[in-house]
């Protein structure tokens, strides 16, 4: 019965479109974030992960940022 839903390929298509683009607005702020404090950019992919995303936010606020130690221009 389940798949004769009109509706359900429709929105399985519309979820991986909505979390692909939720990702893209949550990634691309956290890359530039580790960048300006002097860290890989890549890291900021972590925060689409579950409990390493809460990890990730408290290592980047009370670590020590390698951009202030070297006096790095921060852009």
């Amino acid at each position: 019965m389940m798949d004769e839903n009109m509706f359900g390929n429709t929105m399985w298509a519309g979820h991986w479109l909505w979390m692909l683009v939720i990702a893209i607005v949550v990634v691309i702020p956290v890359w530039r974030l580790c960048q300006r404090a002097g860290y890989p950019g890549w890291l900021g992919v972590l925060i689409l992960i579950p409990m390493v995303n809460l990890a990730l936010l408290y290592f980047i606020a009370f670590a020590d940022w390698p951009a202030n130690k070297t006096g790095a221009q921060n852009e």
